[in-house]
């Protein structure tokens, strides 16, 4: 049987879920892109809350700018995010999608902004 594409990204993303898992003291970094935008939440997995999160819907900080422009200007927003409540530390969560563009451009953000994964 044929996947279409949305089914092949989760495929992926189970796999990759199979192995990672945030805790209280390293919460997992997920990242969701659309066509548009693209939206980061740091998630304790064993509370099942969102700790932080960030998005570039409705975002004035990212008006004018490219994609991956944006997706690092997030990446910084998240991590600054992370760091006013305790948290310095994730486990980076594709979500399925391939670390190249935009994800990329999240991750070197996030990074930048003092987050370590």
């Amino acid at each position: 049987m044929a996947l279409d594409r949305v089914g092949k990204r989760a495929k992926i993303k189970r796999r990759i879920r199979k192995n990672i898992f945030g805790t209280s003291e390293q919460p997992r970094l997920s990242v969701f892109r659309s066509n548009k935008q693209i939206y980061a939440q740091i998630i304790d997995d064993n509370n099942g809350v969102t700790l932080a999160s960030a998005s570039s819907y409705k975002n004035t900080a990212v008006d004018g700018k490219s994609k991956s422009e944006a997706a690092a200007i997030i990446g910084k927003d998240v991590a600054e995010k992370a760091l006013k409540a305790g948290i310095s530390t994730v486990v980076f969560d594709r979500n399925g999608y391939q670390y190249h563009g935009r994800v990329k451009s999240l991750a070197d953000g996030a990074r930048e902004g003092g987050l370590k994964f």
